[in-house]
């Protein structure tokens, strides 16, 4: 069964410094881990007047939890889990667990 990784991302002090960040520098180092089946980045949109409560989700999907396991134990997973303290300041929540297909 596939095995996802959800980070999500609050809203930072600076969102240009944030996602230039994120698109130049730890997104590429992402796409780097061993095993990543997709990966997949949202930056919601207001609803109903209302903020996001996020500024950025990222949907990391392997096929396996041993396969997750593996990518971030790695020098890829290493390097891309220390360059959070270079961009996320404002804090994440981190999600992991079997992902399976609804429709």
């Amino acid at each position: 069964m596939a095995f996802q990784l959800i980070v999500l991302y609050n809203h930072p002090e600076s969102a240009e410094a944030f996602d230039k960040h994120y698109d130049e520098t730890h997104a590429p180092l992402a796409a780097r881990l061993p095993g990543l089946r997709s990966y997949t980045v949202t930056r919601p949109a207001a609803a109903g007047g209302r903020p996001p409560a996020y500024h950025l989700v990222a949907v990391l999907t392997f096929d396996d939890e041993a396969a997750f396991g593996a990518a971030m134990s790695g020098e890829e997973g290493k390097a891309a889990v220390a360059d959070l303290a270079n961009f996320a300041g404002a804090g994440t929540t981190i999600l992991t667990g079997p992902a399976g297909v609804v429709v």
